[in-house]
């Protein structure tokens, strides 16, 4: 079952071409990894998949609809969570900000509500810090948090951007270990600079440079695209076959 189809999708921005001709099809359960260089669309793209950016023609379907339409159930989570972490907020009330369309700032939250937010702190490992101010956190536990927040909406998309930016190496895998494990139940789409993601976990790659050359990890890995293409896939690929016929 298709979550996300993308078809012919073009956008531009002060008449200049940013993404071109942009297909691409995410299936339910899919890990796919979203990469390219700085200034290639990674993030215009995600802009038109959260509807916050309409494209210049083409058209984005998500889980049927229109992106605008499906919102609810897409779980975001933002590359910077080191905004107002002076702030004094707690834990559990960043999670309980998850909840779409049921905040009720004035009168605080209802006890399932609660109970919904110390679930996916404890899904995320993140239970025991759940009264302490997000500010005292290390930037992989405010990630962590920040998946928690996403997954208090129930979304069947989670759809990070550069989760592991600013996080030493063994934060990186511990939430690239968190993203696979969340993905045996829900559709994972990580916009990353870490390469090592395609291999290790995504199934599906996507590499963004103006336009869209697509790889399927499991298999063949050069699916769509021109024959000129060659990015970091290739390379790690090459690099990996070569390595396990020594």
């Amino acid at each position: 079952m298709s979550v996300l189809s993308i078809r012919h999708l073009n956008f531009t921005y002060q008449k200049e071409p940013v993404l071109e001709d942009i297909n691409l099809e995410v299936d339910a359960g899919d890990f796919l990894a979203i990469i390219g260089p700085n200034g290639g669309g990674k993030s215009t793209l995600l802009k038109n998949i959260l509807g916050i950016v309409t494209p210049s023609s083409g058209t984005i379907e998500v889980l049927g609809d229109t992106p605008e339409h499906r919102l609810s159930q897409i779980g975001y989570v933002p590359q910077n969570t080191n905004i107002n972490t002076d702030f004094p907020i707690k834990v559990i009330e960043v999670v309980m900000m998850g909840h779409v369309g049921h905040k009720r700032p004035l009168f605080g939250y209802r006890k399932e509500e609660k109970a919904c937010a110390m679930g996916v702190l404890a899904q995320v490992g993140m239970a025991e810090y759940a009264e302490v101010k997000i500010g005292s956190l290390s930037g992989g536990q405010r990630q962590r948090v920040m998946i928690a927040r996403a997954l208090c909406a129930h979304p069947k998309i989670l759809l990070l951007d550069e989760p592991t930016a600013s996080i030493d190496v063994t934060g990186q895998k511990q939430i690239y270990d968190l993203l696979k494990m969340l993905n045996e139940h829900i559709t994972v789409i990580v916009v990353s600079h870490d390469i090592s993601v395609t291999l290790g976990y995504a199934n599906k790659v996507a590499y963004i440079n103006k336009t869209l050359t697509f790889h399927n990890v499991d298999s063949t890995l050069h699916l769509h695209g021109g024959d000129e293409h060659f990015c970091e896939v290739e390379m790690l690929q090459m690099l990996s076959q070569k390595g396990g016929s020594q």
